[in-house]
């Protein structure tokens, strides 16, 4: 098939990268792939005197690690401007891969020579922190499109029929690469240590996290902290001192990263999927984690902590709870989390993509 996805900024987003995952497996499969993005937005006057104003010093444009379709073994085209993504920007294709509401709003324009469309759907996009007073008009006009859709979880799939109606929707869970993000057995660390991916998003509840190491050091003072992050913190959100902190961490250092911890806070207020719990899972490390993405299905049966959303104090009593664990007990709750993980690889989700673009391409399920 020749396939081609329709992306925005290709940064270091989450659902960025489950993109270029899928779109590097369908390249080694032997499909023709392409991916069309936009360039980096860069901040306007408005933005920028807002964060004058606030700061009290003009925003510095941070460079930029590169995105995680840098280096793709396929075509990959950044448009000229940051403008929408037209028909005259993508090449002709059997599918067409929408993977943002915006760049959905884009392809369903697209004339039959661009190919079957597809939503590859991955969060609440209502939930995105935009400006825009109809944004979330916007974005659920979406789901009215006549698109073949694929979401990444069950939950997404049941918001689908609840909120809008839609009910030919197909769920590609995500997996974890298990030849990179492992561990051997190990056995709790002294002083114990924690871990967290950093990022600004209100939805991401980095800030419960943070709080929540705070305050479990006022039991644990020599409670470690580690976090990783796309950039260097920022200000609004300072990291808790003293922490280790590393900027987008190759893939051989984030398994390290893992590795090294006693437990890994998932603070979500909502979430898509959220890879970071089955790839610390299967570094052996232990999540503590509120109840959104895929966190319900994996943190089960010991294999993980639940807390309560929007919470850090109860977070912060779970980081404790792993502080007082014995040895034996929290190898227990470690042995668990990997043996999951293990469950959700990469190869059953590839497979399954594959699959539905396959049946998108010959024209057999188009979404309501």
């Amino acid at each position: 098939m020749r396939i081609t996805f329709v992306l925005p900024h290709a940064g270091l987003a989450g659902g960025i990268r489950v993109a270029a995952l899928h779109a590097r497996e369908l390249h080694k499969r032997g499909h023709e792939v392409t991916a069309v993005s936009l360039p980096r937005r860069r901040p306007d006057l408005k933005s920028r005197m807002r964060q004058f104003l606030r700061m009290g010093a003009w925003p510095v444009t941070q460079p930029e690690a590169p995105g995680h379709f840098a280096d793709v073994p396929f075509e990959h085209r950044v448009i000229d401007t940051y403008r929408p993504i037209t028909a005259d920007d993508v090449p002709d294709a059997d599918v067409v891969i929408g993977t943002w509401w915006e760049t959905a709003t884009w392809i369903n324009d697209y004339p039959a020579s661009k190919g079957a469309k597809v939503h590859f759907i991955q969060h609440d996009e209502t939930q995105f922190d935009h400006h825009e007073e109809d944004y979330r008009e916007r974005v659920e006009a979406t789901w009215k499109l006549p698109m073949h859709r694929i979401v990444v979880a069950g939950w997404i799939k049941d918001l689908a029929a609840a909120r809008y109606g839609v009910s030919d929707v197909t769920i590609v869970s995500n997996g974890v690469d298990t030849d990179m993000f492992n561990a051997p057995p190990r056995t709790k660390s002294w002083p114990p240590k924690v871990g967290v991916m950093y990022a600004t998003s209100h939805f991401k509840g980095t800030d419960i996290s943070l709080e929540a190491v705070r305050l479990a050091r006022q039991g644990f003072p020599r409670l470690q902290f580690v976090a990783f992050g796309a950039h260097q913190p920022m200000d609004e959100l300072p990291v808790p001192h003293p922490a280790e902190f590393h900027v987008a961490p190759e893939q051989d250092k984030l398994r390290e990263i893992y590795a090294s911890c006693d437990a890994w806070l998932f603070g979500s207020r909502s979430e898509g999927f959220g890879l970071p719990v089955l790839e610390a899972m299967a570094c052996r490390t232990p999540v503590i984690g509120t109840p959104t993405g895929i966190a319900p299905d994996v943190l089960t049966n010991d294999a993980g902590i639940f807390v309560k959303p929007q919470d850090p104090l109860d977070m912060a009593k779970a980081i404790e709870r792993v502080c007082r664990m014995t040895d034996a007990e929290w190898k227990r709750m470690s042995d668990k989390a990997y043996a999951i993980a293990r469950k959700h690889t990469w190869g059953r989700s590839y497979d399954a993509f594959e699959i539905e673009l396959e049946k998108a391409a010959a024209g057999k399920v188009v979404a309501a």
